[in-house]
């Protein structure tokens, strides 16, 4: 895979592995092109990049670092026109562009034939004790109920979505993840550091205290397990 190009999510990580000069040789790596809409990340990417040194390198791969709008990929360099990367990898990050369907072609659209795409997002079972809590919570305190965590794609639809991407035999694996949080109120504040709270824009921006608290009792007392630790579902 001489040519990369990695989208945004988890970049620093992808980066790390990308970069380790054992296994940029391996591959025979000779250039990445990183997109990602946040400037920390990039920023992130760029950092590792100047770590490794000259010497640790055993191929002078190039590295090129573009900031994108939120939902499109930006405009590629002349170098890399239709058909010219040989792989594209994209990791945690496809759930947050508002055109997953349009991203996915121009992805085909840079792949070479029988290139590869490489695509892990979180699934639509993700959270699901989560949502289960607030919805009741919500349903007692409110009379209602609205989207507290960000859509995702359930596993149907991924592979109906490669399909009309155009990417030839599309192969879609699930892995279930559970962490162990001593209450929700510890999950809250990790989804808040990881930057995955609720995405959507007509959103309710506040939820009222008891509400908050009813949620957390409730997601306690459905979900607890013996030694009073939540589960948590991250569906991959």
């Amino acid at each position: 895979f001489p040519t990369a190009l990695v989208l945004g999510g988890a970049l620093p990580s992808v980066c790390k592995n990308l970069e380790d000069p054992r296994f940029a040789s391996s591959i025979g790596l000779e250039k990445v092109i990183y997109v990602d809409s946040s400037i920390n990340n990039l920023a992130a990417a760029k950092r590792i990049s100047e770590e490794t040194t000259t010497e640790e390198r055993t191929l002078d791969t190039e590295y090129v670092h573009i900031k994108s709008e939120e939902a499109f990929l930006p405009e590629l360099p002349l170098e890399t026109p239709k058909n010219s990367v040989d792989v594209v990898i994209a990791c945690l990050g496809l759930h947050w562009y508002n055109d997953l369907p349009g991203v996915l072609m121009q992805c085909n659209h840079v792949l070479k034939p029988d290139g590869l795409f490489l695509g892990a997002m979180f699934g639509g079972e993700t959270l699901q004790e989560l949502r289960i809590a607030c919805s009741v919570a919500e349903q007692e305190r409110e009379g209602g109920l609205s989207a507290r965590v960000s859509p995702l794609a359930r596993v149907r639809d991924a592979g109906n979505l490669l399909t009309r991407a155009g990417i030839a035999l599309p192969a879609v694996d699930v892995d279930d993840i559970i962490i162990r949080y001593p209450t929700a109120m510890e999950l809250i504040d990790h989804l808040r550091v990881m930057g995955e709270t609720n995405a959507v824009v007509q959103r309710k921006q506040t939820l009222p205290r008891d509400t908050a608290l009813a949620a957390s009792a409730i997601y306690q007392t459905m979900f607890a397990e013996e030694d009073g630790s939540v589960p948590a579902t991250f569906q991959v």
